[in-house]
């Protein structure tokens, strides 16, 4: 007898998600020690198959480069694994006496785990890592395109998690992956929060499922080359980023903005790195394929080489081309220079100064990829205050290559490979998720004043209040306001 593939994998889903659920309320039980040796034994088992599944992972999708998957892998795993294993995320995480409160720390129950196909074995572990830290069960939704790298992942970590002490079944995936098996699992009521990453359309369907959801949006953000950077410096992060992996983690640069003063010298150290200029003809060729007819980015170059991507624009390029930039000078949603590329292409823009390139950045984010991140090559602290309080963007990177800088691995930022967009980008945090998001605050508050101690405390004139305004003088301007109505009713 045959089944009908979507009624099974629905069915799937809501059995994987009943033992999750199951599963995580014993979990959330356990005690900090015994959680830690399941995390450990799970980074461990990733470690160990780091390089076997990045292989896997760029055979499947065609997608980036090996090498740099295997240390995406190291980040999903060994780097947000030490980040994470000291963090207090459940039960009594603060307790202030002085002020009567204490906060404890509650899993969010089941997370249910979109996973792309750009990035997809270090986002497994890496959400499994997190999901976990904060007590949660986890279901994974596999990308159809990376469905078997995906799915071999969740199955090393499901062994590893089984071996060192977790109940079965707190780590799912679903291994009939349909759009329908996602679309359940999104809206099934006992899926505590939805962690969505992917393309917009998924995103907007994780919102919409009626349940808590964290998603991201695009990346397209510029790199600002301002005069007092140091540009051979500039330029190697710009194209390490650019390069690493091909350009797929979204928090790469997407174009370069410079000044004129120093357009010579960047450009320059731009064709030294391994950079190449398009003619307008070339621009052409290139831009028609960068983008389907119906405006959207074509998945067919996304993590191809520089060079891979000239040939199927035909067109002919140096051996040593490791970039592919375009010299612009509009932002547009028909223009692909202006727009994410998750590719060794990047706009090329040149500004008069540095405010007109503060504008050229907001304009290049205002047209896709706002709320996501840039970064900013300068000496000058001012500027990047300037840049900080003025850019739609939840991450500005100074001095750093941004695919690097904004996933946590070259700054300070928690590791993370789900980079919220804020408000702005209509994402419900500006946070690189970590378990911190994963957890729901429950605050214990002890009274500290009684009704009549509120009625009868008297409040304090504050300057702030009345500005440069005294006492004295609010009490003439009421005096006068009362003489003038007094005298009004006569």
């Amino acid at each position: 007898m045959e089944f009908d593939k979507d009624l099974l994998s629905i069915q799937h889903v809501r059995d994987l998600v009943r033992k999750a659920k199951k599963a995580q309320e014993v979990f959330a039980g356990f005690s900090f020690e015994k959680i830690d040796r399941i995390l450990s034994a799970v980074t461990s088992a990733c470690m160990q198959n780091a390089e076997k599944l990045a292989k896997m992972a760029v055979s499947e999708t065609g997608f980036g480069v090996w090498q740099d998957k295997v240390l995406k892998n190291k980040l999903g795993s060994a780097i947000t694994y030490n980040y994470i294993r000291n963090l207090k995320t459940i039960g009594i995480i603060r307790e202030n006496k002085e002020q009567g409160l204490i906060e404890i720390g509650v899993p969010m129950g089941v997370v249910a785990a979109i996973i792309p196909s750009t990035n997809p074995t270090s986002t497994v572990m890496y959400k499994v890592l997190i999901s976990l830290k904060a007590g949660n069960g986890i279901v994974i939704s596999p990308h159809p395109g990376a469905k078997e790298c995906i799915i071999q992942t969740y199955r090393i970590i499901n062994e590893a998690a089984k071996g060192a002490g977790a109940p079965e079944g707190l780590i799912g995936c679903i291994e009939y992956p349909t759009l329908e098996a996602t679309k359940t699992l999104m809206e099934h009521r006992d899926v505590g929060v939805i962690l969505a990453t992917g393309g917009e359309a998924m995103v907007h369907a994780a919102y919409s499922s009626g349940n808590p959801a964290i998603g991201v949006g695009p990346g397209n953000g510029p790199a600002f080359i301002e005069r007092s950077a140091d540009i051979e410096v500039a330029v190697k992060h710009i194209f390490e980023s650019k390069t690493f992996d091909n350009g797929t983690i979204c928090a790469s640069e997407q174009s370069i903005v410079t000044e004129e003063c120093v357009e010579h010298k960047v450009e320059e150290q731009i064709k030294r790195a391994g950079g190449y200029f398009l003619s307008e003809e070339e621009s052409q060729k290139v831009g028609t394929l960068l983008l389907r007819p119906n405006g959207t980015m074509n998945p067919a170059i996304v993590g191809k080489s520089a060079q891979k991507i000239a040939e199927m624009a035909g067109i002919s390029v140096p051996p040593e081309a490791r970039v592919l930039l375009s010299r612009q000078t509009t932002v547009g949603k028909s223009n692909p220079y202006s727009r994410e590329k998750l590719c060794p292409v990047l706009g090329y823009y040149v500004e008069k100064d540095w405010k007109s390139a503060c504008e050229r950045c907001i304009q290049i984010l205002e047209n896709e990829g706002v709320g996501h991140t840039m970064t900013i090559h300068t000496k000058n602290e001012d500027i990047v205050k300037e840049f900080a309080l003025h850019k739609p963007v939840s991450r500005l990177l100074v001095n750093t290559p941004g695919a690097l800088g904004g996933v946590g691995a070259t700054t300070n930022l928690s590791p993370a490979l789900t980079l919220g967009c804020g408000a702005v980008g209509k994402s419900a945090t500006s946070d690189n998720i970590s378990p911190e998001n994963l957890i729901n605050i429950r605050r214990v508050a002890y009274g500290m004043r009684e009704l009549d101690d509120i009625r009868d405390r008297p409040v304090p004139a504050s300057p702030e209040l009345y500005g440069s305004v005294s006492r004295e003088q609010i009490e003439q301007i009421t005096q006068a306001v009362l003489k003038r109505l007094g005298a009004l009713t006569e």
